[in-house]
């Protein structure tokens, strides 16, 4: 396996007894049961302390500890990761970011989306929903990603035009990005993660969706209600297989720091060279500032880079009141976050299974803890 060494906090210039403090919140929460598991890691200079887990594989009252090769559902923090992908077809010349998304597929002109280019689905910035207004009947009857992708390209309506002129999070834009790389690659978007990402970083315990991973590694997460008892949940075989390219992807933290530290590494790792460099300091800086026409409290206190986002401080969605602006990373529904911060040459893995949305503050928290321990 392909993993970061592991050292003593002190060794790394970390304070061992703040991330020690992390750990003791998240045993607290996950023994009185207030998420049902986690685990953490925190990362510098190359290396990674000890990876820690907590709690159950899922939220039944009897599920089993956690598993020490659990792969966790990493929800949104799969969108970075599939614009990363299709990045590698930006720098070799088979996708243009500043042309209309009409260039790859024509039929997106429905309901006027013509003036989208592709970059404006990197950055939130094109008016696209972030769900179809048919997702939850989607899931109900099963859908093959193929509805979705229909969907997004025929039936979506911009929530405001023209593009880069706003800012809305936008699942569906991530779809389209994977759509258009399919249409190119001639590959399923998982393939091509896989080619590009996974196998080139030696990622032995991350794939978009469940792969051929058995079912049992995958940790289960909490599920809002309107999940429980379908067949359609975060926890279902079918959304498990589904691997939807804005939220389907399953990682464990040791992968997860791997590719942590080749995006500090500016694209290198190992000796693998995954982007440029040019290409990853356009990816993990403030693209806002591009668009002419969009306001300036948005750019200035809502940067995004391409797929990735940056940390908003002083926000409700800001990550920690430690980070400032220049911390790249994301977070996902499920409870995840990860961020890396150049200024610190660090990073932090935090993969919980509660709803993110029912308390963002825990994730804050935590976040606060960790970037407190680099000195």
């Amino acid at each position: 396996m392909t993993s970061l060494p592991i050292v003593k906090p002190q060794e790394i210039n970390l304070d061992g007894e703040r991330i020690q403090q992390a750990g003791k919140l998240l045993t607290e929460w996950t023994v009185t049961g207030i998420i049902p598991g986690a685990a953490i890691v925190v990362g510098r200079h190359g290396k990674i302390v000890e990876p820690q887990f907590f709690g159950k594989q899922g939220p039944e009252n009897n599920a089993e500890t956690v598993r020490r090769d659990g792969m966790f559902l990493l929800a949104s923090i799969t969108k970075p990761i599939v614009y990363m992908s299709a990045l590698k077809l930006v720098e070799r010349g088979e996708l243009v970011l500043t042309v209309p998304v009409t260039n790859y597929i024509p039929d997106f002109a429905a309901h006027h989306k013509e003036s989208i280019l592709v970059h404006h689905l990197f950055t939130h910035t094109s008016g696209m929903p972030d769900m179809l207004e048919n997702n939850v009947a989607l899931r109900q009857s099963l859908a093959p990603l193929e509805k979705f992708i229909r969907g997004a390209i025929y039936d979506t309506v911009p929530l405001f035009q023209p593009a880069g002129t706003g800012l809305s999070y936008q699942s569906m834009g991530t779809l389209i990005v994977a759509e258009i790389v399919q249409r190119i690659t001639k590959k399923t978007i998982a393939q091509h993660v896989r080619d590009e990402i996974i196998n080139p970083l030696g990622l032995q315990s991350t794939w978009l969706g469940r792969g051929d991973f058995p079912r049992e590694r995958l940790v289960r997460v909490e599920t809002p209600e309107y999940q429980i008892g379908s067949k359609f949940g975060w926890n279902s075989n079918y959304w498990q297989d589904l691997g939807v390219p804005w939220g389907g992807m399953f990682s464990s933290p040791e992968d997860m720091a791997v590719l942590c530290q080749c995006m500090l590494n500016y694209g290198e790792q190992n000796g693998v060279r995954l982007l440029s460099r040019s290409m990853m300091e356009m990816a993990t800086t403030n693209r806002l500032n591009d668009y002419p026409d969009l306001p300036e409290p948005i750019r200035r206190s809502q940067p995004w880079g391409l797929g990735w986002r940056l940390n908003h401080p002083g926000q409700s969605g800001s990550w920690g009141n430690l980070l400032d602006r220049s911390v790249f990373g994301h977070t996902g529904a499920t409870g995840t976050m990860v961020w890396m911060d150049r200024r610190r040459d660090g990073f932090a893995v935090i993969l919980t299974t509660g709803i993110r949305s029912k308390a963002p503050w825990r994730l804050v928290s935590l976040s606060n803890i960790i970037a407190s321990a680099f000195k």
